[in-house]
């Protein structure tokens, strides 16, 4: 019955559109990784109530082949020149690599197929690619071998500065949260404004800006509050962050984030869209979306 437009994502011409600039987790399950440090949202659903915790999150990817552990952050998003992605059945039915990097197909936790110098592979549903370019390419191809046994898991490294003042406000474990979506950047940390522009690597003029927002914020009582303040128009102007935070503070929030916006800035509620997108076609096809439900009975 309620809903909002969630992560930023890549908006062009490729046939990447779409793809979630950040991490992405539906229902326990990885669908892209974290971004230089950035915020991310974490949502936990139980019987009686939803859980929110909003905290800094950086994941680090690792695989091994025989003994030899190769550490990756690429996770169902287009490989660079020297990297190492791994491709899930939710990313395409093919990698969509060229055909100069090493893949290695795996189903059921055991590699069924090795190409080395041949890209676009296919995707197994009971499984997935693992695609490699660079420094890492030969000495994984010396490693790799038909039936071997494998498997990758992503870890936190660290939560980023000023997040660990309050035990209580550590982020859970990627793995026993339900869904995770990033955001850039914290605004609000303890009731207090911190606006980590700087350490999440975005710019000043994204905060000063006045832009259409969306954001999300943990209210005092535990209850959680969705955002948009329109813009690009007569009507609005927009907001900057600071002012986006001091309002926050003014609705009893005292944790918050920022999530994308502009055009794609979007409120739904009880069946209809209730504020006014600011692209000229109207709402925006957008990569992902925080949606409202009755809670089951």
């Amino acid at each position: 019955f309620a809903a909002i437009n969630a992560g930023f994502f890549r908006l062009d011409d490729s046939v990447f559109v779409g793809d979630s600039a950040g991490v992405l987790q539906i229902d326990g399950k990885l669908l892209s990784e974290s971004y230089k440090n950035r915020i991310a949202l974490f949502i936990t659903n139980n019987s009686k109530q939803t859980l929110v915790n909003i905290n800094h999150l950086n994941l680090m990817g690792t695989i091994q082949f025989k003994k030899k552990t190769f550490n990756f952050i690429g996770l169902n998003r287009q490989r660079s020149e020297d990297d190492l992605v791994i491709f899930t059945p939710e990313f395409s039915d093919t990698t969509l690599t060229s055909k100069d990097g090493l893949e290695i197909v795996v189903e059921k936790n055991k590699i069924t197929k090795i190409f080395n110098g041949k890209g676009n592979s296919v995707i197994p549903q009971n499984g997935f690619v693992i695609s490699v370019i660079g420094k890492n390419q030969e000495e994984i191809y010396a490693n790799a071998s038909i039936g071997q046994k494998i498997n990758f898991q992503f870890s936190h490294v660290n939560f980023g500065e000023g997040l660990t003042d309050n035990p209580e406000n550590l982020a859970p474990s990627h793995i026993s949260t339900e869904d995770i979506v990033g955001g850039v950047p914290l605004i609000l940390l303890n009731g207090k404004i911190k606006i980590t522009w700087e350490q999440e690597k975005t710019s000043k003029s994204f905060v000063e800006t006045k832009h259409p927002r969306t954001a999300v914020a943990k209210l005092k009582d535990g209850k959680f509050l969705m955002i948009t303040v329109d813009g690009r128009s007569e009507e609005s102007g927009g907001i900057d962050l600071q002012n986006l935070a001091e309002i926050l503070l003014e609705l009893g929030a005292t944790d918050a984030m920022n999530l994308d916006g502009g055009g794609s800035t979007t409120m739904f509620l009880d069946g209809k869209v209730v504020n006014k997108p600011s692209d000229k076609e109207g709402e925006r096809k957008v990569s992902d979306a925080i949606l409202v439900f009755p809670r089951k009975k």
